[in-house]
């Protein structure tokens, strides 16, 4: 097997970021430091990341509905909670699938499977999100063309977003908008940046998947038939 394939089983990085930590001479096969891209191993071979044995791991998917309030961390430094304390009878080491922000809710996948996770977090790979934004005032429909066009944020021009209005009370709107980018703090920027800020944010879906009969707090694991497809979808699109 190739070794940054091993490394990425085993849940340590992606393969593209498990060349990498080679490359930096990170990564020990039977005590002997390897740097050599493409390098392979055998069944009995002993692999060390930064000195400490590594072992595949059985691959686990979840989707976890998210509260506001936890960071998507596997540690914190302030102290805050992190998403990990919700799944923490789960005694395999679990990394967030992309980010929800502090204050977002929501549909949140964790796996230890590295290559799911840069495949579903690549922008290149267009994985759908669906968010559910509350926001301030009453949107027009000029804000919400810019949206569906495309609005232009520090870091460049979004892609094309599907938006919808839910819902209008005196003061704020609920829309609804789909995207496949991932960048950071995405749709509150891009409301923002037509004049409508957002009040509350919450996922509601990710590809296929959504929060259907799931409180908030709890999670499932996915099944094999989700986690499948997700694999097509994203293995499709590199094609």
């Amino acid at each position: 097997m190739r070794l940054s394939k091993y490394l990425a089983d085993a849940g340590i990085a992606s393969r593209r970021k498990s060349e990498t930590l080679i490359a930096e001479g990170r990564i020990k096969i039977n005590g002997v430091v390897v740097q050599e891209q493409g390098a392979t191993i055998n069944i009995e071979d002993i692999v060390e990341f930064d000195g400490i044995r590594v072992g595949v791991q059985e691959k686990i998917y979840i989707l976890l509905n998210k509260p506001a309030g936890y960071i998507c961390s596997v540690y914190d430094p302030y102290d805050r909670p992190t998403v990990i304390e919700l799944v923490k009878d789960i005694k395999s080491r679990l990394y967030p699938v992309g980010r929800l922000d502090l204050d977002t809710e929501g549909l949140l996948i964790l796996s230890n499977d590295g290559e799911f996770t840069n495949l579903m977090i690549h922008p290149r790979y267009h994985i759908n999100k669906k968010y559910q934004a509350w926001i301030k005032g009453h949107i027009t429909t000029a804000a919400l063309k810019n949206l569906t066009q495309g609005v232009e944020l520090e870091d460049g021009l979004t892609a094309p977003a599907t938006v919808t209005v839910l819902e209008q009370d005196q003061h704020s709107t609920l829309i609804e908008l789909e995207i496949h980018e991932g960048r950071k703090r995405q749709v509150k920027r891009m409301c923002a940046v037509v004049g409508f800020p957002v009040i509350s944010l919450k996922r509601t879906a990710f590809a296929f998947l959504t929060l259907d009969n799931l409180e908030t707090g709890h999670y499932r694991h996915l099944n094999p038939q989700e986690i499948e497809h997700l694999y097509k979808m994203g293995s499709a699109t590199t094609k």
